[in-house]
């Protein structure tokens, strides 16, 4: 009767069964080695980033950087894929640094971006009202910049042009006033490519009559065959990020890397990297899972643009 007493007793209390082991024997992910420096007044930023916690989002942007130092020192492909709001936020500086410095090997926009690219060129200013300019019916239809990347487009078609090269040459042959802060100028000055990738009906060079919709669709599809070709170039080593876009580029590197794999050997064994504010569904899949099932790595960083890419432009720059 004790015995069947003691059992119920134990049922009732199964922590009492519990084993334990000493705290030394546990292993930890977390070690005061890793954590962040102290701030101090005047540090420098190499000290700042050796300081950052070698954790998570601080491990993986060391992580990036040195893929991306290894990839250029390998001769591999660094490509940066940008949404127009990245121009927006004053970010050409940081990214002309690094195509000076020969990290970045090419470059990817979608067609708003080429807009503001072409606007700062030549005003030094972009990013109307849109939600003023919306109701009169203004919105976009500044003359210059409809009727200059239109004819540009037009007439770099008729060479076999793409959009990114035309618009970059352009802004240079009209040497437009702050052309010096144009990615598509000081691209095309390093040789470097910048291809457009355009959805009819999405920017508002699209609604001025100067406006091909053949040159475009020519244009952006010329562009498409070159970053099929930058792509390649990512086969073990190299670097793909994308930043900002969430819709169109990550579809466009999807079939452009299902033809680099169709015409080559394989494009394997990567690093794909997506900077935005928010976490969309097409990057996620189309940037930083489906490319490297085979082989790679993926970094995802959520943030301000205007705070983390200059914060991994300076880390770039200071690890060379």
């Amino acid at each position: 009767m004790k015995s069947k007493e003691k059992s119920k007793s134990s049922l009732k209390n199964p922590l009492k069964q519990v084993k334990t082991y000493p705290i030394d024997k546990r292993k930890n992910k977390v070690k005061k080695e890793d954590f962040a420096l102290c701030p101090k007044p005047k540090k420098s930023f190499r000290d700042f980033y050796k300081g950052l916690p070698d954790f998570l989002g601080a491990a993986d942007l060391r992580s990036l950087v040195k893929a991306i130092i290894t990839a250029r020192r390998k001769n591999k492909s660094v490509i940066f894929m940008m949404g127009a709001h990245v121009i927006k936020c004053g970010l050409n500086p940081v990214f002309i640094e690094l195509l000076k410095k020969d990290i970045i090997t090419a470059v990817a926009f979608n067609g708003a971006g080429c807009i503001h690219d072409f606007e700062v060129a030549l005003i030094g200013q972009t990013s109307e009202d849109v939600a003023q300019s919306i109701e009169d019916g203004s919105f976009g239809m500044a003359r210059e910049t409809g009727s200059l990347i239109n004819k540009a487009i037009i007439a770099g078609v008729a060479k076999e042009e793409g959009i990114g090269g035309t618009i970059g040459r352009m802004i240079g042959d009209k040497k437009m006033p702050h052309r010096q802060l144009s990615l598509l100028y000081q691209a095309k000055k390093l040789n470097i490519p910048v291809t457009v990738h355009v959805a009819i009906g999405t920017d508002i060079i699209h609604q001025h009559p100067s406006c091909s919709g053949a040159a475009v669709g020519e244009g952006s599809m010329l562009d498409f065959q070159k970053f099929i070709d930058q792509v390649r170039g990512l086969n073990n080593g190299g670097v793909i990020v994308n930043i900002g876009s969430a819709v169109i580029l990550p579809e466009v590197f999807l079939k452009a890397l299902t033809v680099a794999r169709n015409i080559s050997s394989g494009v394997k064994n990567f690093t794909t990297a997506n900077f935005d504010m928010i976490l969309h569904y097409r990057p996620h899949e189309n940037v930083l899972h489906r490319p490297i099932l085979s082989g790679g790595r993926s970094y995802n960083f959520i943030g301000q643009h205007e705070i983390m890419i200059p914060l991994l432009g300076q880390a770039i720059i200071e690890q060379i």
